[in-house]
């Protein structure tokens, strides 16, 4: 794997590109705004997604698909919501086998599919990976150390993606849990959005520990109902990504909660941001799908209620402080 091809051009998918480069591959970065394409090309950098950032001059950006599809590999770093349509475009022009990275998080909420299931029903002919773990695109594109999850059901492909991607500053563990690492990097962001709203109502670190430690709970009873492993969630794509999102104002989800605790509208913080808060959409999908398999995550439907539903914050953080006392962890 030599050559590989990014598909999205906002700042995580520009992060990778540079990741890749340190790892001494080629690379060809597809962004869908000319202006992105034309920096990165010219000025080397990305000021529309990750400003303040010096890019390799190697890698190349593109506006053609065809183009960054030429490749060994391919990085799918479009945003969750929008991974179905962007891979409906691929189309036949994947090669049998070729190796997809998902390096989105999130839960589709229109299906909720997890991003393999949608990826597997529009590129069959794909040989699916997933990269997920705690990650700030600005730190990683700048080199500093970060340690992230790629999982694959085929370990042969998932060891050679880690032999491509892997540097002394970024450092891939494997595993073979493809429902796990996903549902760890898709329900930490509405974990964050919880996080935020906690903090923004002034509750305390206390409260922030405690739903981080509460929210992990019910990540694992997803990942565990989706055929996932729990120790998935105690590594780098669950607890690792928890702790990240949910302790600082670098996450777009934390600070989305923050301003929502403090009284700010959702559709009044939205407005005017390029960068896409996943766990808006997740919510709603984590909530959906959590009632179909008849699984309890009551943060998460407190976060659902608030962001899709008109709930308000006191009366949902009064619902879930007055809930009944229960063991910790389930006897067995």
């Amino acid at each position: 794997m030599q050559r590989f091809g990014v598909i999205g051009g906002g700042a995580w998918g520009t992060a990778l590109a540079q990741v890749l480069c340190r790892a001494g591959r080629d690379v060809v970065l597809w962004a869908r705004e000319p202006e992105v394409v034309a920096a990165i090309n010219t000025s080397h950098d990305n000021p529309l997604f990750l400003p303040g950032v010096v890019l390799d001059p190697a890698i190349r950006a593109t506006g053609n698909l065809a183009e960054a599809t030429r490749a060994d590999a391919l990085l799918l770093a479009a945003p969750a919501q929008h991974l179905r349509g962007m891979c409906k475009q691929l189309g036949s022009s994947i090669a049998p086998s070729m190796p997809v990275v998902i390096c989105a998080k999130g839960i589709e909420e229109e299906s909720g599919a997890l991003l393999s299931e949608v990826v597997a029903a529009s590129l069959p002919q794909a040989a699916l990976a997933v990269l997920s773990g705690p990650t700030f695109a600005a730190e990683v594109a700048k080199g500093l150390p970060t340690a992230i999850t790629l999982a694959a059901s085929d370990e042969a492909l998932g060891q050679c993606l880690i032999a491509a991607l892997g540097t002394r500053e970024f450092r891939p563990y494997f595993t073979d849990d493809v429902a796990g690492a996903q549902i760890g990097g898709a329900v930490k962001n509405v974990m964050a959005i919880a996080c935020g709203i906690v903090m923004g109502r002034g509750f305390g670190d206390n409260a922030r520990a405690a739903l981080i430690t509460r929210g992990l709970a019910e990540m694992v009873r997803l990942a565990l109902a989706k055929g996932g492993k729990a120790e998935t969630l105690m590594g780098l794509s669950g607890l690792g990504d928890l702790t990240l999102t949910c302790s600082s104002t670098q996450s777009r989800n934390h600070s989305l909660g923050l301003a929502l605790g403090k009284g700010e509208k959702l559709k009044a913080y939205i407005a005017g941001r390029r960068s896409v808060a996943e766990g808006v959409s997740s919510s709603a999908a984590a909530a959906a799908l959590a009632k179909k398999l008849d699984i309890e995550m009551p943060i998460v439907s407190a976060v659902d209620a608030i962001l899709h539903h008109g709930a308000a914050i006191d009366e949902v953080i009064e619902a879930l402080l007055t809930r009944p006392f229960k063991a910790e962890a389930p006897r067995g």
